[in-house]
C-alpha cells in the first residue's frame, strides 16, 4: 500500500466504530491533536470524543496517546488530562521516531499500533513509516495554519474519491 494511502477513512474520531478496534487487534491508539481532536476554532474538546475516548480507554482497555507536532507544550497537554491520556509534543510527523519509540517502550508491535490523524502528508506517512494500521478523518475544522493549506490542496487529489465513513 501506498505511503501515502490510510488503511481506513472515517468522518470523525468518534465515528470509528469500537468493533473496528477489536477486529483489527489495536492494542495502542496514537492520535494527533489538532484539527483531530481538538477543532482549530475552538480548541476545546467536543464530548463526542470525550465519550470516546472514555469508552475506549475505560471499556476496552486501549491506551491511547495524543501525537502532536504542536510546539505549545501547555496546549497539548491540557487536551490530553482533558482526554484522560498522555501526549507527546514536537513530535515532528512524518518523521516515525517518536512513533516508534513510543511503541518500543510500551512493547507494542506496530502492526497493533492504530495512529489516527486529518492529514496525509504528516500523520499518516508517520503511521505508515513506523508501520502502525491508520486512519484518515475530516479536519474538524476549515481553519488551519498558513502552511497546511498548501498541504491541503494536495490531499485534495488523493481524497476527492474517497468514501468517508460516518
Amino acid at each position: 500500500m501506498s505511503l501515502f494511502t490510510p488503511d481506513d477513512y472515517y468522518k470523525r474520531v468518534d465515528c470509528i466504530p469500537f468493533e473496528y478496534l477489536l477486529e483489527h487487534d489495536v492494542r495502542c491508539i496514537l492520535i494527533d491533536r489538532d484539527n483531530t481532536c481538538v477543532p482549530r476554532t475552538t480548541k476545546r474538546v467536543p464530548s463526542e470524543i470525550l465519550a470516546w475516548f472514555n469508552h475506549v480507554q475505560h471499556e476496552l482497555h486501549i491506551p491511547i496517546y495524543v501525537v502532536s507536532n504542536n510546539v505549545h507544550v501547555r496546549q497539548v497537554q491540557k487536551s490530553a488530562h482533558e482526554l484522560g491520556c498522555e501526549a507527546l509534543s514536537h513530535a515532528m510527523k512524518p518523521s516515525p521516531r517518536v512513533l516508534t519509540a513510543l511503541l518500543r517502550k510500551l512493547d507494542i508491535k506496530p502492526e497493533h499500533a492504530l495512529m489516527i490523524g486529518d492529514q496525509i502528508f504528516t500523520d499518516i506517512v508517520a503511521g505508515r513509516l513506523a508501520q502502525t494500521q491508520t486512519i484518515l478523518v475530516r479536519p474538524q475544522s476549515k481553519r488551519d495554519l498558513w502552511y497546511t493549506y498548501f498541504l491541503r490542496v494536495l490531499e485534495f487529489f488523493i481524497v476527492r474519491n474517497k468514501n468517508f465513513k460516518g
